[in-house]
């Protein structure tokens, strides 16, 4: 199964805020055994984020879809959604319920009557507006949900908060709660060595060599200035743990009859 990002916002795309996300799903989805496939970044745009809502649900993939499900202007991510299914937005029941106990939870803080006809208490229930269709997501923040939406082509499409604070428990609790058949924490290994001085054309056929002997990736990650060990590459191998060893020993033979420069060795 793929797992995929859709990051919102210009903000991001424009420098104001740097992006959290793609880090910090790389670290939840690693500690499950899985691992991120792709990321879109997409602006503030609805043509824009409608048609790549449309690729993510004619996927057949589980995507997380970062930003844009607040009630501002320039939130656009949960009538993206429903045009991209080609549905209605609707006041989903559960979500009306979690924001008006949240409307109490204000009154409360604020020490004023708790009164969910006042003009901004009507429109924070646009935020449950959601697709037909759709299931939420807890938000342990504030609770106000994020939704849940599966497309015609079998993609999966989780929504939730731009807010880090908000998004990543929620990421979390849609892999604990519908995924766990997919964890498998001990299914992928990388090992690699650093190479001094070796130039990324030199180690090709060898790398090509190994791919086609042993049903794992290989990688190469160079480096010109690197404060420790200075002009080298990084060459590795990737994939099941019982594969991975005889694939490294294999290459670290081939890197040998090449007469390369080996540094220390790393396991992931």
């Amino acid at each position: 199964m793929n797992f995929g990002l859709i990051i919102i916002g210009d903000e991001i795309l424009s420098g104001k805020r740097a992006d959290k996300h793609l880090t910090k799903a790389i670290e939840i989805l690693s500690a499950r055994g899985l691992s991120v496939a792709y990321a879109d970044y997409v602006g503030d745009d609805p043509a824009r984020i409608t048609a790549t809502l449309k690729r993510a649900l004619a996927s057949g993939d589980v995507v997380f879809s970062f930003g844009g499900i607040g009630a501002t202007p320039d939130d656009h991510t949960r009538q993206c959604a429903a045009a991209a299914l080609g549905v209605d937005l609707a006041l989903h029941p559960d979500a009306k319920n979690l924001i008006l106990e949240r409307m109490q939870d204000i009154a409360r803080e604020q020490g004023v009557p708790y009164d969910p006809l006042r003009g901004d208490n009507q429109h924070r229930l646009n935020m449950g507006m959601f697709p037909l269709g759709a299931s939420i997501i807890p938000n342990p923040f504030n609770k106000i949900p994020g939704f849940s939406c599966r497309g015609g082509g079998g993609g999966y499409v989780h929504f939730v908060p731009g807010f880090p604070v908000m998004a990543w428990p929620m990421v979390e609790w849609v892999l604990d709660t519908h995924y766990p058949a997919h964890f498998s924490k001990n299914a992928w290994r990388e090992q690699s060595v650093i190479v001094f001085g070796a130039m990324e054309a030199t180690l090709t056929p060898l790398m090509q060599a190994i791919e086609a002997q042993f049903a794992v990736k290989v990688f190469s990650l160079p480096s010109v200035d690197h404060p420790e060990y200075g002009r080298h590459v990084e060459l590795g191998v990737k994939g099941r743990p019982e594969v991975v060893s005889d694939a490294f020993l294999s290459l670290k033979h081939g890197l040998t009859l090449l007469a390369a420069t080996l540094g220390p060795e790393l396991v992931r």
